[in-house]
């Protein structure tokens, strides 16, 4: 057989490999999991009617609750469908958790900017959280769909994660990578065009009348920017768990769970997301690499002699990556030196 013909048959075999994509999801499972996720989005906004300021001790119960949550589920996955699947979840969980602590300090410069009272902070959240897996459920099913009839989806994946850590070091680099200007925010200019806006909060109502027109009060517009911010963390986030499991089903889970945790995490780590100052530096690297690894990935499924990165491996570099970028954040601002911007966001909270 020539080279030419192996190159053919390599190509015709990785073709039909990423036309099949194998998932441990069944109907049942995957109804439900929805299930499951829908009833706790319900009992988020039950416990969220009545607008109150979070306590510590509230957080730390709903934080170590969905913790336990996803870990328990992690375990089931291992003892049910093997050590692989349970590696891929495990590694796609964190990879999602990590990715969502450096989109809570972006929700907290929002709530900053837009001066939301505390009482008002964890339902904004909770719409942020919601928005935000209706986004990762269609952008995973556009993956899907990709990974299903583009034989360059891998690489494509690829190329988007390692623009964004680029983008993330750049602007790390520069000081400039947390930044907010709600003057800016084309969602927010496009909605005081369409509709007066009042000055004050009236509770988690998203409009008033004014007069004899209805008018958009603040929350609404700060609901929407949260909104607006999720379709850009979906546009990373997706793709870097694609890179860790090709299947759809454990990709929806570890976004789930990641996600769901979010408003009681907020405020656990309040004070302490402004100290994680290097996090950025450390997502820039966990793109990158999960990039390369699914860059290989794809030229192993043309040419057998490319290596490719075990999830295993994936696992022991992403913690890592997260301990090493903790430990030099803490150490960077022990003492109380934050950087400018942190230290104006810690003060209005």
């Amino acid at each position: 057989m020539t080279v030419f013909e192996e190159t053919h048959m390599s190509e015709v075999s990785y073709l039909s490999a990423a036309s099949d994509l194998s998932s441990v999801g069944t109907p049942t499972l995957w109804a439900v999991t929805i299930a499951g996720v829908l009833l706790l989005l319900v009992l988020d906004f039950l416990v969220t009617r009545r607008p109150h300021e979070v306590s510590m001790r509230e957080a730390i119960g709903w934080s170590a609750f969905y913790i336990a949550l996803p870990l328990a589920f992690g375990a089931w996955i291992w003892g049910r469908f093997g050590s692989q699947q349970g590696v891929e979840y495990l590694t796609g969980y964190l990879v999602e958790k990590s990715l969502s602590v450096d989109n809570l300090f972006v929700f907290m410069l929002l709530l900053a900017a837009f001066a939301v009272p505390a009482v008002l902070a964890q339902r904004v959240l909770l719409y942020g959280i919601a928005g935000a897996l209706v986004l990762r459920a269609v952008f995973i099913a556009l993956g899907a769909a990709a990974l299903q009839t583009l034989d360059f989806a891998f690489l494509l994946f690829s190329i988007i994660l390692i623009a964004t850590a680029v983008k993330l070091l750049r602007d790390a680099m520069s000081g400039h990578q947390q930044e907010v200007d709600i003057n800016k925010m084309r969602s927010v200019k496009l909605l005081r065009k369409v509709m007066p806006v009042v000055d004050d909060y009236h509770g988690t109502r998203m409009t008033v009348r004014q007069g004899a027109k209805r008018a958009l009060t603040p929350f609404a517009l700060v609901v929407v920017a949260v909104l607006a911010t999720d379709v850009v963390f979906a546009v990373d986030s997706v793709p870097a768990v694609y890179g860790i499991t090709e299947d759809p089903y454990l990709v929806f889970a570890t976004n789930a769970f990641a996600l769901l945790g979010l408003r009681a995490l907020y405020f656990v780590l309040h004070a302490a997301l402004s100290r994680l100052v290097h996090l950025s530096y450390g997502l820039a690297i966990i793109l990158a690499f999960i990039g390369l690894k699914l860059g290989l990935h794809w030229a192993h499924g043309i040419w057998d002699s490319v290596p490719q990165i075990p999830t295993l491996a994936s696992l022991g570099v992403i913690i890592g990556v997260l301990v090493v970028v903790t430990l030099t954040s803490l150490r960077a601002t022990w003492g109380g030196n934050l950087p400018a911007d942190r230290e104006v966001v810690a003060d209005r909270h």
